[in-house]
């Protein structure tokens, strides 16, 4: 009996230790990421961005940095990470821990487009590296042409191009991204051959439109703005599902019979695929509050951008339809980076 009684006395310690073992592996496991919710952020928040500072897009995102400072009294810290056609950023966020204190700030290219155009593999994978945490903001594209061009409308531009016994050229911001591939739907739509030519950053472009050795560009409205208001410059159509209130006499695409050529530059948030949902809802609600506000609203029309406060889940959809689009759209034009 006593060693019954022993034995008995030895088991209901061992569980009793083994309750409470797993009582504090749980607690250590839980209580991190219930207090992260709860306090969410409780340090700076960097934004890895794919550009060089100083341009309106940067501007843009530091005024919501600003503004995200103000209502959790943490800073949102701008990281840029230019190069590499956006890898070099990706790859940062990509490999950072999913706490939230990491985000990209992706874009057409990023996402859409360098799956289908890079021959080797990246080092990141867009659908399953990241979670879609909101939308930042869209701009319009334009095509825009030197003033040599006896054109005021898309449908004269096609009539004049056809009719040219030399190459008419286009100028893109860059190769292989949406300035680039909106002249090769407008030349499969519209039966054209304009002849791309890209440059390194939009300046040169512009000066090259100016400069006539281009005919054409698809350029955001406001590099082109001031030229066309100097008259060095026309705007033949607008990407934008409406007309911008820069430009209000200059028809959209969608209005000249070119649906397809509803074109956004678009750019969002995206955070490690591992982070929580609960941080991404988070980070949403704070960064969606700051884009609804008309403050914010008011600033970026005069830079013709649009806010784009989204679901998270609506931003990946929004995601999965531009990767659907653009990966016909380099297809037809087979395009190909070698690095």
């Amino acid at each position: 009996m006593r060693f019954e009684s022993v034995t008995s006395s030895l088991s209901a310690r061992r569980r009793l230790l083994q309750l409470a073992s797993a009582a504090v592996i749980g607690a250590s496991l839980t209580a991190p990421v219930f207090a992260a919710d709860e306090a969410f952020p409780v340090r700076p928040v960097h934004v890895y961005v794919p550009f060089a500072a100083g341009n309106t897009l940067d501007n843009a995102l530091r005024q919501v940095a600003e503004e995200f400072r103000k209502n959790t009294g943490q800073p949102m810290i701008v990281e840029n990470k230019p190069g590499g056609a956006g890898i070099i950023a990706a790859q940062t966020v990509a490999r950072a821990p999913g706490d939230g204190y990491s985000l990209l700030l992706v874009n057409t290219s990023m996402l859409s487009i360098n799956p289908y155009t890079f021959k080797k593999k990246l080092p990141y994978d867009t659908e399953k590296s990241f979670k879609p945490v909101t939308g930042f903001l869209s701009s319009t594209l334009v095509l825009a042409v030197n003033k040599s061009v006896p054109a005021t409308n898309v449908a004269e531009f096609a009539r004049w191009a056809k009719a040219q016994k030399t190459p008419v050229t286009y100028a893109s911001f860059t190769a292989g991204n949406s300035s680039h591939f909106a002249g090769v739907i407008l030349n499969e739509k519209l039966g054209l051959d304009l002849v791309h030519v890209p440059f390194n950053g939009t300046p040169p472009a512009v000066q090259n439109l100016i400069g006539e050795q281009v005919h054409a560009a698809f350029i955001p409205l406001t590099a082109v703005k001031q030229h066309v208001d100097s008259g060095k410059v026309k705007v033949l159509g607008v990407s934008s599902a409406k007309r911008s209130d820069l430009l209000p006499n200059v028809a959209t695409f969608t209005e000249q019979g070119l649906p397809d050529m509803r074109i956004d530059i678009w750019s969002g948030f995206a955070a490690p695929a591992s982070t929580p949902d609960s941080v991404v809802n988070r980070l949403n609600e704070e960064i969606n509050k700051i884009l609804r506000s008309d403050d914010i609203r008011t600033k970026w029309r005069e830079m013709d951008f649009e806010p784009m406060p989204l679901a998270s889940r609506e931003f990946g959809a929004f995601i999965r339809d531009e990767n659907a689009r653009w990966k016909k759209v380099v297809e037809v034009s087979g395009f190909k980076i070698e690095d």
